[in-house]
């Protein structure tokens, strides 16, 4: 399961700009993946839910894996992720399995992401 595209589009217009002020900084919950448009070659920093698991962070696909910064992210191989206070450039995104990837999360995270079903998520490794 997806959010919906109209939450989504909620999201993207009025919470990810609320979501900036914090994403990314140490101590919070959210994070923020650096990307460059595949199409227009812009920079983008887009809010993302993501854990740690030894060098390779976790992503959560929770609008699906049809979004814009997936999407640029898989094209140029590569991003850099704003975590709790510090940066990281990652390479090499793979798909990781629903199941697999529920336990890298902390709890409230992993149950919310459980009872909402989702089931896209992936994996890149930090250099």
């Amino acid at each position: 399961m997806k959010i919906p595209n109209q939450v989504r589009y909620f999201n993207k217009r009025f919470l990810n700009r609320l979501m900036m002020v914090i994403a990314g900084k140490k101590h919070s919950p959210i994070a923020v993946i650096r990307h460059r448009g595949r199409v227009s070659g812009k920079d983008y920093a887009t809010p993302v839910i993501v854990a740690q698991n030894d060098n390779r962070f976790v992503f959560a696909l929770t609008y699906g894996n049809h979004v814009d910064w997936y999407r640029n992210i898989l094209a140029a191989g590569a991003g850099v992720l704003e975590w709790q206070g510090l940066s990281y450039f990652l390479v090499d995104p793979a798909d990781l399995d629903a199941e697999e990837a529920w336990k890298y999360f902390p709890a409230p995270f992993n149950r919310i992401l459980k009872a909402a079903r989702l089931e896209g998520y992936f994996t890149m490794k930090n250099l």
